[in-house]
């Protein structure tokens, strides 16, 4: 579990599309560098957020570390765009003695959006996303929370989808100088995790309703019914 702020970007020093060693896992692995800040109580099997993205020291030293990359993560997430000299936001889990200043993050991409627009604002920029997976849009409202590239951030607006469904974030200047949102530019795709609040809702609406629904005697069919009843006697009193 994490919080979205940003604890220090690090650097992208290798991306092994087949990685031999034992700690590779003989699959995609990447090593982090830059990283010190947050390796001094690093254990192996550690979860660290790179970009938004939940993934596990399998190595690691003073300044550097790696992690092993599985196919869905390589489906879900901008993980294939980074190159060597890259930057990437970092986030160690959360442990006791963490203030909350975020919201709940859980480090599980669900999809990529595509930077659509960057105007400034003060001292502030407004970013512009369109989602890839359109249906992500609907957990995305007004004033709720948002993870961009492991960062929390509120959105300010949201488009309708029959404007194009764009959604906008204001990125104070403290945040520009501690995350890589600002060294993005115009098409430039960026790691999404929707706040899980909105999934949570939506399951347990669907699952009451399937639970109502299936039993004759339940709380809805009964006022179905009467309703059904009583438009069928209000016509056959006409």
């Amino acid at each position: 579990m994490f919080t979205g702020i940003v604890e220090c970007m690090g650097t992208v020093l290798k991306n092994n599309p087949y990685d031999d060693t034992e700690s590779g896992g003989q699959g995609v692995s990447i090593t982090i560098g830059d990283a010190g800040d947050i390796l001094s109580d690093c254990h192996i099997g550690d979860s660290i957020a790179i970009n938004g993205i939940c993934l596990t020291a399998t190595e690691f030293d003073t300044e550097s570390f790696k992690v092993g990359i599985s196919p869905e993560t390589i489906k879900r997430t901008n993980v294939a765009s980074w190159t060597q000299g890259a930057k990437v936001n970092l986030e160690r889990a959360v442990s006791q003695d963490v203030r909350f200043g975020g919201h709940y993050v859980q480090g599980h991409v669900d999809t990529v959006a595509k930077i659509v627009s960057r105007k400034p604002e003060g001292n502030s920029i407004i970013f512009g996303f369109q989602l890839r997976d359109q249906e992500y849009f609907k957990y995305i409202v007004e004033k709720g929370f948002i993870c961009i590239d492991g960062t929390s951030l509120t959105v300010t607006h949201v488009d309708d989808l029959s404007n194009g469904g764009a959604f906008y974030i204001s990125m104070i200047k403290h945040t520009q100088d501690n995350v890589i949102m600002p060294l993005k530019k115009i098409g430039d795709e960026v790691n999404i995790e929707v706040d899980l609040t909105g999934k949570i809702i939506e399951k347990q609406i669907i699952l009451t309703l399937e639970n109502q629904i299936s039993k004759q005697d339940s709380t809805l069919n009964t006022m179905i019914t009467k309703i059904i009843e009583d438009k069928v006697k209000t016509y056959l009193d006409k």
